[in-house]
């Protein structure tokens, strides 16, 4: 069995998306200092890193990260690799998710970790596509960068339609080692009360 750990690295300085709270990773104690033990201060927002956005991030009554039902995020999914620079309606006629209630698509995105910047020109679902996959019966979708939307979208009409139709949405993942096919995903966010989102561990396994 391999498992791919899609995760990326919590640091300071990492990428978040503009307007989110910068990462901090600060030791408050220190052995090497004289302290009697190693102790670090981490201070970031509910959607740094890979995450998770609940449906509460964008619906006011929707589901908080604490309700999410965990077989929603542990189980079958299917990784679908696109080259395009968009997720499109189009471009999904052309992937058979079959019986798949998660999908996870691989992109360019993935290779953009290695910047300490934040890079606008990333690849995204468009609200047609986020149609579609509500349409298909889909109830988890991920993607590798910090945001499934368009930048500097004023609607945000894919987030709306997916979160809106009880969707969870995997932000941030890194699947530069992955190919596509089928998988078994295991999620697990932390357990906040009143999340609109939060962190995850994120593994795949073939």
């Amino acid at each position: 069995m391999k498992i791919y750990d899609v995760s990326v690295p919590i640091s300071s300085g990492m990428p978040v998306y503009p307007g989110d709270p910068r990462v901090r990773v600060e030791a408050k104690q220190s052995l090497a200092k004289g302290d009697p033990c190693n102790l670090t201060l981490y201070s970031f927002g509910s959607h740094t890193g890979t995450h998770i956005d609940a449906p509460y991030h964008f619906v006011a009554d929707g589901i908080k990260v604490n309700d999410i039902a965990m077989n929603l995020l542990i189980g079958r999914t299917l990784v679908v690799e696109c080259t395009s620079a968009r997720i499109d309606a189009e471009l999904l006629k052309e992937v058979d998710l079959g019986e798949h209630v998660r999908v996870i698509f691989k992109t360019r995105n993935s290779y953009l970790w290695s910047s300490k910047r934040f890079v606008e020109d990333y690849v995204y679902v468009t609200p047609d596509a986020a149609e579609v996959l509500v349409e298909s019966g889909i109830k988890l979708v991920g993607i590798d960068y910090l945001s499934i939307e368009q930048f500097h979208s004023k609607d945000y009409k894919t987030h709306l339609t997916l979160l809106g139709n009880g969707v969870i949405i995997i932000e941030g993942l890194n699947l530069s080692e992955v190919e596509p096919g089928d998988y078994e995903l295991i999620c697990l966010p932390l357990k906040v009360e009143e999340g609109d989102g939060a962190p995850a561990r994120v593994i795949l396994r073939k």
